[in-house]
């Protein structure tokens, strides 16, 4: 799709990337890579999504949702925001299996399982912004909001 707001296309590049990342990532866990590529694989990704979750999610859930709802697509933001909360919960408990001593046999196992669960959500998330959320900011914003809301994101 074709974006016009500079909002959206930001957005949109940064899907791409996720979606990307944890491709390669899924594609580390499932031809089984040794123990030493898979937890820097892992690292790498929760890396990537601790970003994701600190600023690319905050700043939907803060500026673009209540947007939504107050357009009528409050459902929609509601999932989305759902989601956010599932994402970030697997996000704290793949942190805290990174986190623990040398991994076991069933730890790595965990953490692989995990890893899976997560690219799986993401992805399924990116297409639901991709097919929802990006298309009615394309129709919501005008552009004067959409340089506020850019500005706001990447902080310039």
């Amino acid at each position: 799709m074709f974006f016009n707001r500079q909002t959206s296309l930001r957005l949109h590049e940064e899907h791409l990337a996720t979606v990307q990342l944890w491709s390669r990532l899924e594609q580390t866990i499932v031809r089984r890579a040794p123990e030493a590529e898979l937890l820097e694989a892992l690292r790498g990704g929760l890396a990537a999504l601790e970003d994701e979750v600190t600023r690319h999610f905050h700043f939907e859930e803060r500026e673009l949702f209540p947007r939504l709802a107050e357009a009528g697509e409050g459902d929609i933001a509601e999932l989305l925001r759902e989601e956010h909360e599932t994402i970030r919960s697997a996000a704290r408990t793949l942190r805290e299996l990174l986190g623990s001593a040398p991994p076991d046999a069933a730890t790595l196992q965990q953490m692989r399982t995990l890893g899976l669960e997560l690219a799986e959500r993401l992805v399924a998330h990116v297409q639901k912004e991709e097919m929802a959320l990006l298309p009615a900011l394309e129709d919501l914003l005008d552009e004067d909001t959409d340089r506020e809301l850019l500005l706001a994101y990447t902080g310039s």
